[in-house]
């Protein structure tokens, strides 16, 4: 599987190659092929790999079920990568500070009083 290469085009892919070697006399059975589909997933899909080998028997898989399992797969990454998207937008919000000379006042005030109190603990 090529980077970033959706699964419908890879089996797209790999059913010509598939044809193409047919033409030539070599055939692969449904196990043969459902076994390089898996072997050829990036490593980013590890988990649904093993998952899949552990949970099915890959000798009777059909390789139309194994290709509804890896578009489901990758909808589902798609969907929360979106998700992941949406959320750091939301949390881009700008703050400005206002500040209007009474405010300024009022601050240095604030702080006068507070140096003149420490001045007397002195």
């Amino acid at each position: 599987m090529k980077e970033n290469e959706n699964i419908s085009g890879m089996f797209v892919r790999f059913t010509n190659i598939i044809n193409s070697l047919q033409s030539l006399n070599k055939c692969y059975t449904n196990s043969e092929m459902v076994r390089k589909i898996l072997r050829c997933q990036p490593k980013s899909w590890m988990p649904k790999v093993t998952a899949i080998e552990e949970a099915k028997d890959l000798n009777t898989l059909p390789f139309g079920e194994l290709l509804g399992s890896l578009m489901t797969h990758e909808m589902t990454i798609k969907n929360h990568e979106d998700d992941e998207e949406q959320d750091k937008k939301k949390k881009k919000v700008s703050a400005f500070k206002s500040s209007t000379p009474d405010s300024s006042e009022e601050d240095s005030d604030d702080e006068m009083a507070l140096i003149t109190t420490r001045f007397k603990k002195y």
